[in-house]
This record gives C-alpha cells, sequence and structure tokens, in this order.
C-alpha cells in the first residue's frame, strides 16, 4: 500500500513539474496568445525578470526561465508582443543571468501557470 501512495505522489509531482516549465511559443496574433508581453527598459518596471535558457529541460517551474519552442504545440504558454505597456498582460525584462529572473509583481505570477 505505502507503494502505490509513493508512485502515486511521484506521478502528481512529475505531472505538476511539467505543468508548470516556460516553454514559450509567439504566435501572429493577439487573439491566438494566453497571454500578452510588452518589454520594458528596466527592471524595476517589469512584472517578471525573464532568462532565456538554451534548452528545453532547464525552463523549469514558474520562476521566469523560458525556453522558446518552434511550434505551438510544444508551448505551454502562447505569447504575443504588444507596442505598449498599456496593451500588456505582463511586462517583462529580460536579464543576462538565471539567478536575475525573478517575479517582481506576485499578483502576476497566475499568469503563466
Amino acid at each position: 500500500m505505502r507503494t502505490v501512495i509513493t508512485l502515486f505522489f511521484t506521478i502528481v509531482a512529475a505531472g505538476l513539474t511539467n505543468a508548470t516549465a516556460q516553454k514559450v511559443f509567439t504566435v501572429d496574433y493577439a487573439s491566438q496568445a494566453d497571454v500578452k508581453l510588452f518589454v520594458v527598459d528596466y527592471a524595476s518596471q517589469a512584472d517578471l525578470c525573464v532568462y532565456k535558457v538554451d534548452y528545453a529541460s532547464q525552463a523549469k517551474g514558474n520562476e521566469g526561465q523560458w525556453f522558446w519552442v518552434d511550434y505551438a504545440s510544444q508551448a505551454d504558454k502562447k505569447v504575443f508582443w504588444v507596442d505598449y505597456a498599456s496593451q500588456a498582460d505582463l511586462k517583462i525584462f529580460f536579464v543576462e543571468y538565471a539567478s536575475q529572473a525573478e517575479w517582481r509583481s506576485q499578483q502576476k505570477k497566475h499568469l503563466m501557470y
């Protein structure tokens, strides 16, 4: 019985890990997007500081480490880039190091789950 329970929680945990991975795809139209993004000039203006990772396996959790995929079907979130901050659901700032990736606005965190 204990083995069955352990197996169950292992499967659930694995599913949750994959469900929150940040694999993104850029769509052509706002109506296709899950989230509309705007890139700000300074980290202090951002809701989320994003680091672009090199491999999909590095994009874990909802902590701003994103991997761009080649096809919409591979993505956890489809994004659209808007021209003005007022049009965006989420304002992001790209950082140079993975350790700098972080949520600056906890109220927006649900947008990437």
